[in-house]
């Protein structure tokens, strides 16, 4: 494994092998790295040549600094988890390397993927993950990227960027990788204190009774259900909660056979925000 910090070094290495017709897999991510991270990773592994991880803390995309501050760097582990997966390449530059100064800021246009759920909640928050992954993606150059659905609003602005810039990249999905108790795995549950990290929990139970419940109670009965069983608990404050149409994310207020739903929800586990989602036709 070889790791690089700036950007001419990574696509003299990546042109090497694409002159040799190799296809590149890439996973991008902001460390604290844990089994989820791993998941993506062995499926770009199996599925590309040459893998390409990135490890970058990205400070366009918080729009509260004091998160980008608290936010966890395990590099030496990270690091070391990296090695035994078997990549091949570690992309870990500084911002200045990312973001020179005088540059222009790319603004990108996604409609109402951008508008509801995080984006309503974390201003700017999407401008500033399409700003990078761009930057990352001209970079890299690869076959195929890989990302989890836990951010599945995030999936699908990344989807509509590729389709719109980048359509030699493919965009593969990956399912969300869960603790044993359900919670979906996440580098701030590190951050979680034991109290907390134990009722967080309650997230992905009410999550799985809102998908068991689809078909016998309603969009307002089960909004009303999540409420009450999240604020229920005195270290968890529910943000919002929406089901909405997987492909265009608006809210649906009634079920409807022709369309595939999706349960999102963002919740303060004490000083942390956890988000999570499920699929309610599978």
């Amino acid at each position: 494994m070889k790791a690089f910090s700036t950007i001419k070094e990574l696509k003299a290495e990546i042109g090497r092998f694409k002159t040799l017709n190799k296809s590149i897999g890439f996973v991008p991510t902001m460390g604290a790295l844990h089994k989820g991270h791993v998941s993506l990773v062995e499926k770009a592994k199996a599925e590309t040549d040459i893998l390409v991880v990135s490890i970058f803390v990205n400070p366009a995309q918080f729009n509260d600094k004091s998160d980008l501050l608290k936010y966890p760097r395990t590099p030496e582990k990270d690091l070391q988890m990296l090695q035994a997966a078997g990549v091949d390449f570690v992309f870990m530059p500084d911002a200045s390397e990312i973001y020179p100064k005088g540059e222009a800021e790319e603004k990108f246009d996604f409609g109402n993927l951008e508008k509801v759920m995080e984006g309503a909640h974390r201003a700017g928050h999407f401008q500033g993950v399409a700003r990078v992954v761009a930057k990352l993606f001209r970079i890299v150059t690869p076959s195929r990227a890989y990302f989890g659905e836990k951010d599945f609003q995030q999936l699908a602005i990344i989807k509509m960027l590729a389709e719109n810039f980048f359509p030699e990249i493919e965009i593969m999905p990956c399912h969300t990788v869960r603790e044993e108790d359900g919670l979906a795995m996440s580098s701030r549950n590190i951050l979680l204190s034991s109290q907390t990290r134990s009722e967080a929990a309650l997230i992905s139970k009410t999550l799985f009774q809102v998908k068991d419940s689809n078909n016998s109670l309603s969009v307002a009965e089960l909004k009303q259900l999540v409420e009450e069983k999240i604020n229920s608990s005195r270290f968890l404050k529910l943000e919002y909660f929406e089901i909405a149409d997987e492909n265009t994310l608006r809210p649906v207020s009634e079920f409807s056979n022709s369309k595939e739903t999706r349960a999102f929800i963002a919740v303060k586990a004490g000083a942390i925000r956890l988000i999570d989602n499920i699929s309610l036709n599978s």
